[in-house]
């Protein structure tokens, strides 16, 4: 599903080049579920946003679903982010002006999708998350871990094949974290590959792959059966 061929990625901080990403190489299969883990300023959120298209290699390759997307354009990327990728961040990025459904909907409209068939998606993931009695409701009136389900429903509703989740507890007190992480781990149980940058060495314990960055590049890569990861 994801691989990537030498690639990095520079920044400019003031007279300084800084190396984001430093030719890293990788592979993800479908259905796989990651933990990205390191301290800041490794390479894990640049790492994302490569993975999410949300920037572009300056050497290197990136095949998804057997693509080359390093030289596309923004229109295909968008195209792509669209129908492959899901995002769920820390901070949920909700607009605060619209309700909760019309956040969840909000990727479909801009997809164009028909009203019956957004109506048809929304309802399902508000009846799966617990959302029914709060939909009506504006970010500013939910919880933390109700805003992040809001997200994770708007994540999910175009259907992806991926989901990258940057910190997704990293807001949410115990319990909250402990709930949105069981549902992240259902979702990949159906068959979406997930991958989840976190500091939390409970929830980067869970994943059945753990990749350890440092300096912009991969220093370990760790497989374990999901008994050992959640034992």
């Amino acid at each position: 599903m994801i691989r990537l061929s030498g690639v990095s990625r520079c920044f400019i901080l003031g007279d300084q080049q800084v190396k984001g990403l430093d030719r890293v190489d990788l592979q993800v299969d479908p259905g796989e579920y990651l933990a990205v883990m390191g301290p800041s300023g490794s390479g894990k959120s640049t790492l994302l946003n490569i993975l999410g298209l949300l920037d572009a290699p300056d050497s290197g390759e990136y095949w998804l679903n057997g693509e080359a997307t390093a030289a596309l354009d923004e229109n295909r990327r968008a195209e792509l982010r669209s129908r492959h990728i899901g995002f769920v961040f820390q901070s949920y990025h909700l607009i605060p002006r619209l309700t909760a459904l019309e956040n969840i909907e909000l990727p479909m409209l801009l997809a164009g999708l028909e009203p019956a068939e957004r109506h048809r998606r929304s309802a399902r993931l508000v009846e799966r998350l617990n959302l029914g009695d709060r939909v009506r409701h504006r970010p500013a009136e939910l919880s933390g871990g109700q805003r992040q389900r809001v997200a994770i429903a708007r994540a999910m509703v175009m259907q992806p094949a991926l989901l990258l989740a940057d910190e997704p507890t990293g807001n949410l007190d115990s319990h909250s974290g402990a709930e949105v992480v069981a549902l992240l781990e259902e979702l990949n149980g159906e068959g979406l590959t997930l991958l989840v940058v976190t500091h939390d060495p409970a929830i980067g314990g869970r994943a059945r792959r753990r990749l350890s960055m440092r300096d912009g590049q991969i220093i370990d890569d760790i497989r374990q059966e999901p008994g050992d990861a959640r034992g």
